[in-house]
């Protein structure tokens, strides 16, 4: 690899490196307090849910991405005793539902079966999965477009490319899926420092693999794409579920 491709790896690693050390301005109350978060998939638009087992009888604020609506409640609707009761009402009529299991996560996640009226603690089967693959395939067919207006056309090289981002995007899109958080702006700021990692694994990768054109025009290939992604990536965020 020729030197000034090593010197621009070199300044990228040191930039990280740098970032997280230097000291950053953080706001106490710049994030959302804790919540659960009733999770329902295609909920009716006339859809409320209200908690009656606090005197108050709050009713959950609405937040709808995609196919999937989140009913959510804060820490100040929350009772000690760690049981809650809910009353859904939808086209005219209405059931109640329980949660009995204890909240300790700072962001709490159930999901409603309407159709079975049953209220069970976490996400629904497979979540995790589909939109792992939703999002690695959205990157694939944006960084192939990218990858082949850069001219690549020989069979071993569109087959390192499905190899490497398979493995990179795979690994960064389940990593990002760990966190409890249907909240964007959590995943965002992962995205970003995963991104990067990417950028500089896949920099240092696909010219070693890929002999059909010369080092700096895959470096160029690696970094444009990465960027893009970077920036389809806050897009899918924004109005895809997380």
């Amino acid at each position: 690899m020729k030197n000034t491709v090593k010197s621009f790896l070199l300044a990228l690693l040191l930039i990280m490196m740098v970032s997280s050390i230097l000291p950053m301005t953080t706001f106490a109350n710049s994030a959302e307090p804790p919540s659960l978060v009733i999770l329902i998939n295609n909920p009716p638009k006339d859809l409320k849910i209200v908690m009656i087992s606090n005197n108050s009888s709050p009713e959950a604020e609405v937040k709808k991405v995609a196919w999937e609506g989140y009913y959510v409640f804060y820490s100040t609707d929350m009772q000690k005793n760690n049981k809650y009761t809910f009353e859904v009402t939808t086209k005219g009529e209405s059931f109640q539902c329980s949660l009995d299991v204890p909240l300790e996560s700072y962001n709490n996640v159930a999901t409603l079966d309407l159709e079975r009226k049953q209220l069970t603690p976490g996400k629904y089967p497979f979540r995790r999965a589909l939109l792992v693959l939703i999002r690695v395939v959205l990157t694939l067919l944006i960084e192939g477009i990218i990858f082949w207006l850069f001219k690549f056309r020989q069979k071993r090289s569109w087959m390192v490319f499905l190899i490497i981002n398979l493995i990179t995007q795979g690994l960064l899109n389940i990593w990002l899926n760990q966190g409890g958080s249907l909240m964007p702006s959590y995943l965002l700021i992962g995205l970003i420092f995963g991104e990067i990692i990417v950028l500089i694994v896949e920099m240092i990768a696909f010219p070693f693999f890929i002999k059909e054109h010369n080092d700096d025009l895959v470096i160029k290939y690696a970094f444009t794409a990465n960027f893009i992604s970077l920036i389809a990536g806050g897009y899918i965020i924004a109005y895809l579920p997380v």
